[in-house]
C-alpha cells in the first residue's frame, strides 16, 4: 500500500533543492517583469511631460511631476468631497455675461497695478476670463493664461489651501456692494494666500510669487453655452516685501500670532505676510521655537512659564526675541503675551502674541 523510495543522500539533497531554485527563480522572474513594467510606466508618464521644457525629462522628473499631479488630484478630489458634502440649495443670483465680467475686472484693477481678476469654472476647473494685467504681473504671455487651468498656477504645496477656500458651498456670492472701493477691507470672506507662478510656461523662467486672494461666486453665461456656469470670481493681489517701497510705516508693522501651550502654531495673522515673507500655511503647525535665534529661545521658556502662572491676567510685555525671517535673516520683536483659559477645564488652550518690527 505504501510506494518506498530509495535515495542516495546526494540524490534527496538534490531533491530537496529543487523547490527551492524553483521557488527563488520564480522570484526573479516576478523581480525582472515588475522592473520592465515599471520603465514602461516611466516611458509612459514621460509622454505626459509638459511640452514648454526643451530639455529631455529625465526618470526623476517624470516621477515629480506623477507626484504633482497626484497631489492636485487628491486635492480636487476633497474639493468635491466638501463641495458635495456642503452644498446647499442657491438663492437668486445674477449672471454675468463674459463682457460684463470684463467691465467689472476692469474697475476693480483700475486703481491697483498689482491686482488682477480671475475666474475660472468649477465645472472644469478651467479659466473663463483673467484681467488684461495679469500677464504682466506674472511676467507671461495672454494665451498660456487663457489656455491653462488657474490650479495649475499655483505652487504644489499651496494646492490643497486654494481648494479649502475656495469650496462652493462656502463662498458668498459676487453683488453689486462688492463693487465697493473698500472691498479688500470689508470682505465677507477670509482672505487665504498662494504662491503663484510667472514666467510663463518654460520650466527655466518659472518662479513663484506670494498673492493675497479673495474668492466670490459668481454665475456667467456664455454664447457656447445654453445654461449658466457657476465659476468662482478672485481678486488677486501680489504681495511685497513691507520693507520695501511703499514701505509699510513703522507704526503699522504688527501682527499678531497664537500658539499651543507646546508652542506650536495655530494661527498666523495676514498682516505678517509681508514682515516675515511666510505663508500663514508655512507656520501653522510648526514649532514657534524654529524660528528663533537659538539664544532667545530661554526667553520663549520664560514666558511660557509666566503666561501659565498668570493665565488670564492682562497682556503683559516681555523682552525682545530675534525672529527668523523667510529669506533667513533675523527681525527684532517686540511683543506682549496673553492667554486664553477655557472656562470648562480651567486649563491655557492657547496663547496669543501681539508684535511690533523694531526698525
Amino acid at each position: 500500500p505504501f510506494d518506498l523510495e530509495f535515495l542516495t543522500p546526494g540524490e534527496r539533497a538534490e531533491r530537496d533543492q529543487a523547490p527551492i531554485s524553483h521557488f527563488l527563480s520564480s522570484r526573479e522572474q516576478d523581480r525582472n517583469r515588475v522592473s520592465e513594467e515599471l520603465l514602461m510606466v516611466v516611458q509612459e508618464m514621460k509622454k505626459y511631460f509638459p511640452a514648454e521644457r526643451r530639455s529631455k525629462p529625465s526618470t526623476l522628473d517624470a516621477l515629480n511631476y506623477a507626484l504633482r499631479c497626484v497631489r492636485s488630484v487628491q486635492a480636487n478630489s476633497e474639493f468635491f468631497q466638501i463641495h458635495n458634502l456642503n452644498g446647499a440649495p442657491e438663492r437668486e443670483v445674477t449672471v454675468y455675461s463674459l463682457k460684463e465680467l470684463a467691465t467689472v475686472a476692469s474697475e476693480l484693477t483700475s486703481k491697483n497695478t498689482d491686482t488682477f481678476v480671475a475666474v475660472f469654472s468649477f465645472l472644469s476647473g478651467r479659466l473663463v476670463h483673467i484681467s488684461e494685467q495679469a500677464a504682466l504681473i506674472l511676467n507671461c504671455k495672454k494665451d498660456f493664461l487663457k489656455s491653462c487651468h488657474f490650479v495649475d498656477l499655483l505652487a504644489p504645496q499651496d494646492v490643497r489651501v486654494f481648494y479649502t477656500h475656495t469650496a462652493r458651498a462656502q463662498l458668498p456670492f459676487w453683488s453689486s456692494w462688492s463693487q465697493r472701493a473698500s472691498q479688500y477691507e470689508c470682505a465677507p470672506v477670509k482672505p487665504f494666500f498662494c504662491r503663484i507662478r510667472g514666467g510663463g510656461g518654460r520650466e527655466h523662467e518659472k518662479h513663484y510669487s506670494p498673492f493675497r486672494i479673495i474668492p466670490y461666486l459668481v454665475h456667467v453665461h456664455s454664447s457656447t453655452q445654453p445654461e449658466s456656469e457657476p465659476c468662482c470670481l478672485t481678486l488677486v493681489e501680489k504681495i511685497h516685501s513691507g520693507y520695501e517701497a511703499p514701505r509699510i510705516p513703522v507704526d503699522k508693522r504688527i501682527f499678531t500670532t497664537t500658539h499651543t501651550p507646546g508652542c506650536v502654531f495655530l494661527e498666523i495673522d495676514e498682516r505678517a505676510v509681508p514682515l516675515l515673507g511666510y505663508l500663514p500655511q508655512d507656520l501653522t503647525g510648526t514649532s514657534v521655537l524654529a524660528c528663533l535665534h537659538p539664544e532667545d529661545r530661554p526667553l520663549m521658556v520664560t514666558m511660557h512659564q509666566k503666561v501659565l502662572k498668570y493665565a488670564g491676567h492682562p497682556p503683559f510685555e516681555h523682552s525682545p526675541i530675534r525672529f527668523c525671517t523667510q529669506n533667513g535673516d533675523y527681525i527684532i520683536l517686540d511683543s506682549s503675551w496673553s492667554s486664553f483659559v477655557n472656562p470648562w477645564s480651567r486649563k491655557v488652550s492657547f496663547i496669543i502674541g501681539r508684535h511690533k518690527v523694531r526698525t
